[in-house]
């Protein structure tokens, strides 16, 4: 039995693998304006940001204006890249499908892009009636804002709730409302997140032993 009463799950890189698509997306647009960036260098400056912030900052790399088009066929070339190889995070079906306290998905995409992505990786069902997306609120992590409004509408306080990020923005979007927060550390190549998160684990399968005491 968890102490905790509801469990606030961010999307990308904790419910579904989408953090290699999005970021290589992201960093050929990027190169073919100039910017020569890797792969490394989005999952430090890019992961769990804002997309304008992320747009902002390839716009100070390459010294000029980024083209009014880049948002629209950054979505275009990521949907169809999520659409063709996008999966499940190992091992969170099972721990979804177990789940005996309430839970939702809060993210900072748009929601047609939450949706897209649980459709095609089998959570959708899940999490349906339970989708919180920054865009909806235009307020995006470290704002905790976010996470607040998802904790509110499923009824329960900060303190009753646990968040699940894998981002250094979304841990500390957490920290800001008052949240316990478990850092999903599969992707976390700097280690940025065991100083900060209550709690860190590497494999989805081990969450359900965390929520089992607080702290």
């Amino acid at each position: 039995m968890s102490d905790y009463k509801c469990i606030i799950f961010d999307c990308d890189g904790v419910l579904v693998d989408s953090e290699p698509l999005g970021n290589q997306v992201m960093v050929d647009m990027a190169n073919e304006l100039g910017a020569n960036i890797n792969l490394d260098y989005a999952y430090k400056y890019f992961k769990g940001n804002a997309l304008k912030n992320c747009i902002d900052q390839i716009a100070d790399l390459i010294n000029t204006a980024i083209p009014s088009t880049f948002e629209a066929e950054y979505r275009k070339r990521s949907f169809e890249k999520f659409k063709n190889e996008i999966k499940p995070v190992d091992g969170v079906l099972e721990v979804v499908k177990n789940l005996d306290i309430p839970f939702c998905v809060a993210s900072s995409g748009p929601e047609n892009k939450i949706k897209l992505n649980l459709e095609r990786t089998g959570l959708l069902p899940y999490f349906e009636e339970n989708i919180f997306s920054c865009y909806t609120i235009q307020k995006w992590k470290p704002d905790p804002a976010i996470f607040l409004w998802a904790a509110k509408t499923m009824g329960f306080k900060p303190s009753e709730c646990v968040v699940i990020e894998d981002s250094l923005f979304g841990v500390n979007a957490a920290i800001s409302g008052d949240f316990d927060v478990f850092g999903f550390t599969a992707h976390d190549y700097n280690n940025e997140l065991s100083h900060k998160a209550t709690k860190t684990f590497s494999e989805m399968l081990m969450l359900p032993k965390l929520m089992e005491s607080k702290r």
